[in-house]
């Protein structure tokens, strides 16, 4: 387990990876998490799970045996494990002083959210369509349409919206269609290259067995000394440029803190071709010098990563990118790592990450 604590009077902030071993119980798992939570005094305001959809019913029921009514949105997505646990391991975004509130929609816990005094935030996760036998595009629709009902619970819109996840079943048969399906609704939203959110798009089933689910950020800023940019790659072209409606990064920038949140990243060519098809190693090491670059050229580096979301093809190339950590002093890094299908055949590898400055 990694975790780091940010102090911003009156809030505390907690950001918790959780990268399950071999011989680790979920019960276990989740009495150490609780642990943490009650040492922090924090509430979960999302949580992202990574495992296999047979351990869903297992990791819920512990979690309700640890905490009691769960009233936070779980994401799950069917990451193989990489490091020999049940799950692949979860992340948890927490807060402190200041009052949370809970989301729900037709009974359903949707999202939370909090205002920090220089921003209302919007947690959302686990948004999907209700027509699971309608087909993958049109639960594409669906979804993006309860996320801008989810959005206005919270009374935001799509304008606000700074951070996606997206988790398609069987991502390499209608990736394509995805994209257009997104392109229309940022359109008829009236969003543009300049405002569009950081994200990730890999494969991965849900419990529910929808074609897609998602996961969301959103920002309200209440003042102008509070702002959310848009992050250009030094290494990589906008993702625009071939069919992808989101940007590279995004930064959101108060008085107190900073937060850079790096989309999902894999080895790509300045001119958007797939670079180093079937060398797992060359394809880390782009990858990285992208992520790096993106974060140099904003003052950070990987020390100040906060969560990071490995995604591997295969889980036997999950070796190299730990040799790769070591190899650069980041054998302790705040990440889970997760086998899943990346959105081209001949990606091997994705990344995420964020990272935060006081």
């Amino acid at each position: 387990m990694a975790f780091v604590v940010f102090e911003r009077p009156p809030i505390r902030e907690l950001h918790l990876s959780l990268q399950a071993k071999r011989g680790d119980s979920i019960g276990e798992l989740m009495e150490c998490l609780a642990a943490v939570l009650k040492k922090n005094q924090v509430t979960v305001v999302r949580q992202f799970v990574f495992g296999p959809i047979t351990a869903h019913a297992e990791t819920m029921n512990a979690m309700h045996r640890c905490f009691g009514d769960v009233n936070w949105p779980v994401t799950w997505m069917e990451g193989g494990g990489c490091t020999g646990g049940l799950i692949a391991g979860m992340q948890i975004h927490a807060i402190g002083g200041v009052p949370v509130q809970t989301l729900t929609c037709e009974g359903q816990i949707i999202g939370r959210t909090f205002d920090d005094g220089e921003a209302k935030h919007c947690l959302l996760g686990d948004i999907g369509p209700v027509r699971t036998t309608a087909s993958a595009p049109d639960q594409a629709r669906e979804t993006f349409d309860n996320l801008e009902a989810a959005l206005g619970l919270a009374g935001m819109t799509m304008k606000d919206l700074r951070r996606t996840w997206l988790f398609l079943d069987d991502i390499l048969s209608w990736y394509g269609p995805f994209n257009a399906v997104r392109n229309a609704f940022f359109a008829r939203n009236e969003l543009r290259a300049g405002a569009f959110p950081a994200s990730t798009g890999v494969g991965g089933r849900n419990p529910r067995g929808t074609a897609v689910t998602l996961s969301a950020w959103a920002v309200s800023p209440h003042n102008r000394a509070t702002r959310v940019e848009m992050v250009p790659s030094p290494m990589q072209c906008p993702a625009i440029a071939y069919g992808s409606a989101f940007s590279r990064a995004v930064e959101i920038v108060s008085s107190h803190y900073s937060h850079l949140l790096v989309s999902g990243t894999a080895s790509i060519e300045p001119d958007g071709r797939t670079a180093h098809a079937g060398d797992i190693r060359r394809q880390i090491e782009l990858t990285m010098q992208v992520v790096g670059a993106i974060l140099q050229s904003h003052g950070r580096n990987f020390a100040d990563v906060t969560r990071a979301t490995a995604y591997f093809k295969s889980a036997s190339d999950f070796p190299h990118f730990a040799a790769w950590c070591n190899q650069h002093g980041l054998g302790e890094w705040p990440v889970v790592a997760a086998r899943c299908d990346i959105c081209r055949p001949k990606l091997l590898f994705e990344i995420e990450v964020d990272a935060i400055t006081t």
